[in-house]
């Protein structure tokens, strides 16, 4: 009997945390479901929908124990604090995903952070009406009015209860029936403890290794694992999006420490106009120019056969994510330096302090309420208004649902009577969806173009759109450089990562950033096109660059090491230049090892048995 009342008591305090803060753990719990609900209403069997039932259990009991503890006084103005926060948060969250279509992201704290009074009075006027009400922030401000309704009756009860406890015995006995259901209460409370910890530890171990990284990187790297953290409530999208701009701001103001010490000791302007255009998740072997089998470059393979295109054979990436590449793309950094990539300087910031005019034009990178972290990262040192001022004289202010768009764009930016110039293009390119990337009277291939029996519809279908994306790109290339064909002007165009799409039958596309590195999905992922252009004037005034162009085509190669080479062909010497790093110099050191995610060595992965069989299977076909 003894042992039966000391587990009553032991039930009875489990229950007790949730007993005390009743109406704090009910509203809280409506709220994230909530808050969960109106952001992703549309994915059904989405997994932030378990985690809302099942973790939000944990996480308020959690935080009921510990208000608990709390003196009556104080646990009253914590837990008003906290409502106050709760609410505040989720009203935000819900509207930016109503008026943005995106719940609270790191470039949201940043745009807010840069905005004026003025401007944030005329946001307020021009988005906040009365109809805000009737959209799904609606739901959050009436689940505060019955919380306050609630609330006020609940005040009213207690106090008349009391009164009347002292005068009805029924009033006793429900009090007596209450206190003898508190243990079944504990019995639920500890079942529900049990089974919610067991459901929700992953999503908590994946949140503290997100919370845990060292740099912006490393929280890109950290949400591209299957096991990734789902922030599915408005507070921990916010906790995040403040510690991903911590980061950012740790390397940012390395950066911008670094721009009066950057120094460029001499400049022979070698090239006059130097365009880069870099592309966006572009395999190789799925252009013609490389031997695909269907004619998805024929512009390219044109000019590579009058031979002012010269395509490079062995030249890969580092990495297979966006944002790294472009760290390594921009600074002088490659792969072993010592230190980090922002202990260098970037390369658009030494072309401008040697005199050349830098326009970069993006159709991904500029700052937007509802960026992934993805773009924020590779970007948020591009974006930075002081970087960008520093690296930058002319930029576009806007995105185009195709990137012939930015043709128009950079007519209207380009400057005039500009003696040496740096023109940067960035593609949106081959990005998923392949489907979005061109216009659909573009389309020249369909499921029944593909001889491949062991890929389904769907797959052929996605195999053709990103054939497809690979033809309008190649249009796009084309009319870029046809704008320079009569200037003296080298166009290098390069990817920043290559992309899965059924190669050799494997039934996947995208990336496969959770997965050790092979020889085949170094091909598909890590090999990229690379070419240089020279205009028919820039061969006559520099027929010594393009007999280097011409015999290094076949040189191994990672993209790391492109800044030295930018600066060799922009004349520019600097204490960060290093010859062993130009493709095109005689001092380049071909035998650098090129490590892939900094784990593998590309040259050890027998990628080229691999490229045999592929093309054996292709020929089958």
């Amino acid at each position: 009997m003894k042992i039966l009342r000391h587990a009553g008591r032991v039930l009875s305090t489990l229950f007790t945390p949730i007993k005390c803060n009743a109406f704090f753990f009910i509203f809280m719990y409506i709220l994230g479901l909530v808050c969960t609900y109106t952001v992703v209403p549309d994915k059904k069997g989405y997994h932030a929908y378990s985690l809302a039932w099942e973790e939000l259990f944990f996480d308020l009991y959690i935080l009921c124990l510990f208000l608990t503890v709390l003196p009556a006084v104080v646990r009253q103005w914590v837990r008003r604090l906290f409502y106050f926060v709760a609410y505040g948060i989720a009203l935000v969250d819900v509207y930016c995903y109503v008026e943005f279509g995106s719940t609270i992201t790191p470039t949201m704290l940043l745009l807010v952070g840069e905005t004026n009074t003025d401007e944030a009075t005329e946001f307020l006027s021009s988005y906040l009406g009365f109809d805000v009400i009737f959209s799904k922030v609606g739901w959050v401000v009436l689940v505060g009015l019955i919380h306050i309704a609630c609330n006020y009756v609940m005040s009213r009860f207690l106090y008349r209860r009391r009164r009347l406890m002292r005068r009805h015995t029924w009033m006793i006995v429900v009090g007596r029936v209450a206190r003898a259901v508190v243990p079944v209460m504990g019995t639920v409370t500890l079942a529900l403890l049990v089974y919610t910890a067991s459901e929700c530890m992953e999503n908590k171990k994946a949140m503290v290794r997100l919370m845990s990284c060292k740099n912006i990187g490393s929280v890109e790297h950290e949400l591209t694992r299957k096991d990734k953290a789902v922030l599915y409530l408005p507070l921990y999208r916010l906790v995040f999006s403040v510690y991903a701009n911590s980061l950012t701001a740790q390397q940012v103001d390395k950066l911008i420490g670094a721009i009066d010490s950057v120094r460029v000791d001499s400049c022979s302007y070698r090239s006059d106009n130097i365009v880069l255009i870099i592309g966006e998740s572009y395999n190789r072997h799925h252009s013609q120019l490389y031997g695909y089998d269907k004619p998805t470059t024929p512009r390219q393979k044109a000019r590579a056969r009058r031979g002012d295109l010269v395509p490079f054979s062995d030249v890969v990436t580092p990495w297979n994510l966006t944002s790294f590449v472009f760290k390594h793309l921009f600074s002088l950094y490659t792969v072993g330096d010592k230190g980090e990539w922002c202990d260098y300087p970037l390369f658009p910031e030494l072309f401008r302090k040697a005199g050349y005019h830098v326009t970069f034009v993006t159709n991904q990178f500029l700052p937007q309420a509802k960026e992934a972290v993805y773009d924020f990262s590779g970007g948020f040192f591009l974006n930075n208004p002081e970087l960008s001022k520093a690296q930058f004289d002319t930029r576009n202010t806007r995105l185009f649902r195709y990137d012939g768009g930015l043709l128009n764009d950079y007519d209207k930016l380009r400057p005039e009577g500009k003696e040496y110039n740096l023109i940067i293009f960035h593609l949106k390119g081959q990005h998923v969806d392949y489907q979005t990337r061109y216009p659909k009277d573009r389309t020249k291939w369909g499921v029944n173009d593909y001889d491949r029996p062991k890929l389904n519809d769907r797959e052929r279908h996605i195999l053709a759109s990103y054939d497809n994306a690979v033809l309008y790109n190649d249009s796009v290339v084309d009319a870029i450089i046809r704008k320079f064909e009569k200037e003296d002007a080298i166009v290098l165009y390069v990817p920043d990562h290559g992309e899965e799409c059924y190669g050799d039958d494997i039934h996947f596309y995208g990336r496969m950033h959770s997965t050790d590195i092979t020889a085949r999905l170094a091909r598909e992922e890590f090999d990229i096109p690379f070419w240089i252009w020279c205009s028919k004037k820039y061969r006559k005034t520099h027929p010594d660059v393009f007999s280097r162009i011409k015999a290094a085509r076949d040189k191994r190669y990672m993209t790391d090491a492109l800044s030295h080479l930018l600066l060799w062909l922009g004349g520019i010497h600097c204490p960060e230049y290093r010859d062993d790093l130009n493709i095109l110099s005689t001092e380049y050191n071909e035998n650098r090892p090129r490590i892939l995610k900094n784990q593998v060595d590309y040259d050890k992965l027998d990628v080229r048995d691999t490229a045999s069989e592929a093309t054996e299977n292709n020929n089958k076909r």
